[in-house]
């Protein structure tokens, strides 16, 4: 059996893997899914200076003072970026890497850095108090490209009722990886055996995408990776859940 490590993405705490969190439990797995530094019940602890460095020093510690080894460590949407920056910390602690509708973040980058220029003036206008990034409706999030199939109104309500904001300083600051002088790919979790799950997408699309060397999608072309399709939208753990445990499981 398996121990993983579940880390939500924007907006979301521990709470979203509940209905993925039973049937790995269920099926003999270990499971820690995550809440980060100022978003759900840690929502208190969160202050302009949270930024990533802070999500990344909540799954290290979490795996350090857990003592947990062979770690099967899962990344949601932005949680790609401290999952990435964690792993590279402690590579000796993890069996593999999975990015769920996600992926790895190019040192030297920020989240902010990825958002075309429209989509950056979206997120300081969603802004409160300076450094906390409102959930966006539903209806933007689809406008901006997540897509929310398999999700109801009544889904969505539950949803966005739990919804807390995500500190700014996580989406501006660059990603430093150990030993790599900001260069993409390397650091200390290179060669560590990674998954992309893809939802949004189809995988056939993304394979092309890496074919054609597309900067969203070149780091997940070597060896290292294998790659799976989840067909739905861009929050499985809600509108798949028992699929999405499944599939983990079998990895």
């Amino acid at each position: 059996m398996s121990t993983f490590v579940l880390v939500p993405g924007f907006w979301l705490g521990g709470w979203a893997w509940q209905g993925v969190t039973e049937p790995l439990r269920a099926a003999g797995h270990t499971v820690y899914p995550l809440t980060l530094t100022g978003l759900a019940d840690r929502v208190h602890l969160g202050s302009p200076q949270t930024g990533l460095d802070t999500h990344i020093d909540d799954i290290v510690n979490t795996l350090s003072h857990e003592d947990l080894h062979d770690v099967v460590l899962v990344a949601h949407s932005g949680a790609g970026a401290p999952v990435t920056g964690a792993a590279d910390q402690i590579p000796e602690r993890i069996g593999k890497i999975v990015y769920l509708d996600s992926g790895p973040l190019a040192a030297g980058l920020s989240q902010l850095d990825l958002y075309p220029p429209e989509g950056q003036e979206f997120v300081k206008a969603h802004l409160t108090d300076g450094w906390r990034y409102e959930p966006p409706t539903w209806e933007q999030q689809e406008m901006r490209g997540a897509s929310t199939a398999g999700l109801g109104d009544a889904e969505k309500a539950r949803i966005a009722s739990r919804m807390t904001p995500q500190p700014y300083g996580t989406l501006t600051q660059p990603l430093r990886l150990r030993g790599s002088g900001d260069e993409p790919g390397d650091g200390g979790a290179g060669k560590l055996p990674k998954a992309l799950i893809t939802c949004s997408f189809p995988l056939a699309q993304v394979r092309e995408l890496i074919e054609q060397g597309h900067p969203f999608f070149a780091a997940v072309s070597g060896p290292e990776w294998e790659l799976h399709e989840l067909p739905t939208g861009h929050w499985p753990m809600f509108s798949r859940p028992e699929d999405t445990a499944r599939l983990l499981g079998s990895l």
